[in-house]
């Protein structure tokens, strides 16, 4: 029994993983495109209207 409460408390100290970190950086790198896609449209329709 005591071998449980070991193996219990050994589990427990153990640094845990970042679960979110990976999630995080999908989301900042597809914010990025977003915005990056943003600005070369607005950079676009401006141009067109300047010599539209």
């Amino acid at each position: 029994m005591e071998a449980i409460f070991d193996d219990i408390t050994a589990v427990l100290r153990q640094p845990r993983t970042d679960v979110w970190g990976k999630v995080r950086a999908i989301v900042l790198d597809l914010a990025g495109k977003l915005f990056t896609g943003l600005a070369i449209g607005v950079g676009f329709a401006i141009v067109r209207a300047i010599a539209g």
